[in-house]
C-alpha cells in the first residue's frame, strides 16, 4: 500500500479511537498512525475499527497502517506492553507481538521507532530488531520519530541494513522546522511526516499571509497549512475529531497554491 498524502493520527483518542478511526476511513482517509504505547494510544481501538471497516467492505490491504515501538522512557511504568527487564531486541519483538494482536493484522505497512535511544549502541540494537521484523514480512518499511539531530539520522542511515523510509517529527519553530533535515531526507528519499502541525503554529495561522490565502481560496487557515505541507512533500498527521473537520481536511486537494504563495509561506519559517 502506497503511503497516502494524509494520515489519520490516533494519539490521545482513548476510548473514542475505534469510532474516530472508522469515521475517518469512511470519510476518505486511507492512512492510520498508532503506537504500542498505552500511555498515549489505544492501539486495540484501531484494530476494532479495522474489523468494523472490513465488515463494511474496506479491506485491510486497502489501508496504510503505521505503528511504533516505544522505548521504555516513553512508556507509562504501570502499563508497559513488554518485559522492561528483557534485552532490547526482545522488547521490540514482544511489543510488535502485542501490536499484531491489538491490530488484528499480521503486518504493518510502516514500523516507526518512537524516539532515538542513547547511547547509540542501544539505538543500533533496536534498529536491528526492527530489521528482523522487516525481513520476516511483519513490517514493510521502517522509520524513526522525534529525531531532530541530522547527524544522528545520517549515522543511522549509513549503518542500517534496512534504511529508514520515514521520519516523523513535530513541525514547529523549536526545531527550525527541520529545514536542513527535510532537505537531506528529500535527497535520500526519506518521507517526512509532520505532527503538531496546527497546534504548534498558531502564529502562522494568524498571519496576514494566511488570512489573504483564506480569502483567495475560500478555505480555512488549517486547510491552507495542510495543503502547503502536501505541496512541499510533507505528509501531515491529522487528528481531527469531528466529521466537519475531517471533511474539510480531505477537501484540501480541491485547490493548488501557486509558486509565489508557497514562497510567501516559506518566508514565514525563516
Amino acid at each position: 500500500m502506497k503511503m497516502p498524502p494524509l494520515i489519520y493520527g490516533t494519539a490521545w483518542k482513548k476510548e473514542q479511537t475505534a469510532d474516530l478511526v472508522e469515521m475517518a476511513i469512511l470519510s476518505g482517509f486511507r492512512g492510520i498512525d498508532t503506537a504500542c504505547q498505552p500511555k498515549h494510544y489505544h492501539e486495540a481501538g484501531v484494530g476494532e475499527a479495522l474489523e468494523r471497516l472490513a465488515a463494511q467492505g474496506i479491506k485491510r490491504e486497502e489501508l496504510f497502517l503505521q505503528s511504533k515501538f516505544t522505548p521504555l522512557a516513553g512508556q507509562d511504568p504501570q502499563r508497559i506492553p513488554y518485559d522492561p527487564n528483557a534485552p532490547l531486541e526482545t522488547q521490540v519483538a514482544q511489543s510488535f507481538s502485542v501490536s499484531r494482536e491489538n491490530l488484528k493484522s499480521e503486518y504493518v505497512d510502516s514500523l516507526v521507532l518512537h524516539s532515538p535511544l542513547f547511547p547509540y549502541a542501544h539505538l543500533s540494537k533496536v534498529w536491528g530488531a526492527m530489521e528482523t521484523l522487516f525481513h520476516s514480512g511483519g513490517a514493510l518499511q521502517l522509520g524513526i520519530s522525534n529525531c531532530y539531530d541530522l547527524e544522528l539520522l545520517k549515522r543511522l542511515y549509513a549503518d542500517a541494513q534496512v534504511k529508514p523510509s520515514v521520519v516523523q517529527n513535530r513541525f514547529y519553530a523549536d526545531s527550525g522546522y527541520d529545514v536542513e533535515l527535510r532537505q537531506w531526507c528529500d535527497e535520500v528519499g526519506i518521507v517526512y511526516q509532520s505532527f503538531w502541525s496546527l497546534t504548534a503554529n498558531p502564529h502562522l495561522l494568524a498571519s496576514r499571509e494566511f488570512f489573504a490565502l483564506t480569502q483567495e481560496y475560500a478555505k480555512t487557515e488549517a486547510q491552507i497549512l495542510y495543503r502547503y505541507l502536501t505541496q512541499i512533500g510533507i505528509i501531515p498527521l491529522i487528528g481531527s475529531t469531528s466529521q466537519h473537520h475531517i471533511t474539510e481536511d480531505l477537501e484540501i486537494f480541491s485547490f493548488t497554491l501557486k509558486a509565489d504563495e508557497i514562497a510567501a509561506i516559506n518566508a514565514l519559517f525563516i
